[in-house]
């Protein structure tokens, strides 16, 4: 039925369920335009950068990896990459090869949590994975398997699966034994087969047509997929040093929300996570992957926002065919880490999170104790843009029934940003009508 135009409508989520923090939605909607759009971020704010000033520059790493749950190692490499810069440090060799094994591990259980548990039910019908498992068992089964695999890889290499305890500045306490590690070679193996048979699976899904056009920034690497370190890009042409983020990003409070906005000074609102990643760096992949992705019919670049589950599903074979790449050239370092003192300076790094680029900055006194501390994580640089394109989304479909509006907006919210969208039924819709 075709609503008429001029009626005033306001779609409301009081809460969104499920999601790793608290938030709403609201869309109002006057004269067949959307006015407003409003992404509400009530969690109580938790007041990490606050936490770390007078902190030794030794803790960072166990401290910020209590940030996320799901991507704690995230927060540790660029807590520890950010010390060591202030500190005039760089880890390389095997040690870096263990940070970045230790990542690909988060990568593959984050981004099988979220193919598998949160967005698939979306294309398949499905309110959750309970529900899509009595039809499905196979594929839960599969997404079950690559978590569990990557969490094998974090507690070898961090010690355990959560918050990981054997990470530090400069390294790691504990530098695993060659063996430990090609004892994970035979899972990973399977891991990988169940990689490729995922980008084939959600390439099978039916994918509303709505392209984001926001600024899309990642970092990248001269010769590896970015993961670890690289420059800061853009597809509006930024080309940056990690310590040059502040001469390109700044951060803004909004009333709504408890979560800082970030945008590009001068342009405005723009997206991290994997299409933006993908969309700079798909010449990066390995070979498997990058002919994963075209059999998936993916291209150089990918802006179809509900496409990025085949994205992310690329993105597991990346890191399980790098995965075993690095297990296979290890040889245990001669230390674990490698000392770092503290100096009065600042120290910059950016890593890449499954959900998009994460910035730490940490000013230190020559005593050691931080002064100052920035933390800029994925779902804050994405709030603004979310908030754009959502308005786009609902004005291009102010026609459609309630209850056919509430689910496209569930799946757009989810392949916007996990870190919101780990959910998998959560809108109530209300439609008042003036």
């Amino acid at each position: 039925m075709t609503r008429p135009r001029g009626v005033t409508r306001t779609l409301m989520v009081n809460a969104l369920a499920r999601v790793e923090g608290e938030g709403g939605m609201t869309v109002k909607v006057r004269g067949g335009a959307v006015e407003q759009v409003h992404l509400r971020i009530y969690e109580p704010p938790r007041f990490f950068e606050g936490l770390l000033r007078g902190r030794a520059y030794t803790e960072p790493p166990d401290i910020t990896a209590r940030i996320c749950g799901i991507c704690p190692v995230a927060y540790q490499m660029s807590a520890c990459r950010a010390i060591e810069d202030a500190c005039g440090v760089t880890v390389g060799g095997q040690l870096a090869r263990l940070r970045r094994l230790l990542y690909c591990g988060e990568w593959m259980q984050s981004h099988a949590l979220h193919v598998y548990f949160l967005h698939a039910p979306d294309f398949l019908g499905y309110p959750g994975a309970i529900e899509m498992a009595a039809d499905h068992r196979g594929a839960v089964e599969r997404g079950l398997a690559l978590k569990k695999v990557g969490n094998e890889i974090m507690a070898a290499v961090g010690g355990r699966a959560i918050h990981p305890v054997n990470v530090k500045v400069g390294g790691f306490y504990r530098a695993p034994a060659p063996s430990e590690l090609r004892a994970l070679v035979p899972s990973l193996l399977r891991a990988r087969d169940a990689a490729l048979e995922t980008v084939r699976w959600v390439a099978g899904f039916d994918f509303p047509d709505f392209d984001v056009d926001g600024e899309l920034v990642a970092l990248r690497h001269p010769s590896e997929y970015p993961i670890l370190e690289g420059r800061i890009v853009s597809s509006g042409g930024i080309d940056a040093a990690e310590a040059e983020w502040p001469d390109h990003f700044v951060e803004t409070q909004v009333p709504h929300s408890t979560a800082l906005h970030s945008h590009i000074i001068g342009a405005g609102p723009y997206l991290v996570g994997p299409i933006a990643r993908y969309s700079l760096n798909a010449d990066r992949l390995s070979p498997l992957a990058r002919e994963a992705a075209a059999a998936a019919g993916l291209g150089p670049t990918c802006r179809n926002l509900f496409r990025s589950i085949v994205v992310r599903a690329v993105e597991l074979v990346e890191a399980t065919d790098e995965a075993l790449r690095i297990i296979e050239g290890y040889e245990e370092p001669p230390e674990a880490a490698v000392a770092v003192s503290p100096r009065e300076a600042t120290g910059h790094a950016c890593t890449e999170a499954p959900r998009g680029l994460l910035y730490h900055r940490y000013r230190l006194g020559a005593d050691g104790l931080i002064a100052e501390a920035q933390i800029i994580p994925p779902t804050s640089q994405n709030q603004a843009e979310i908030e754009r394109e959502l308005g786009r989304f609902v004005e291009s479909r102010l026609d459609l029934p309630a209850p056919e509006l509430t689910h496209r907006c569930e799946q757009a919210i989810r392949s916007y940003d996990p870190c919101i969208s780990c959910a998998t039924h959560f809108l109530d819709l209300t439609v008042d009508r003036a």
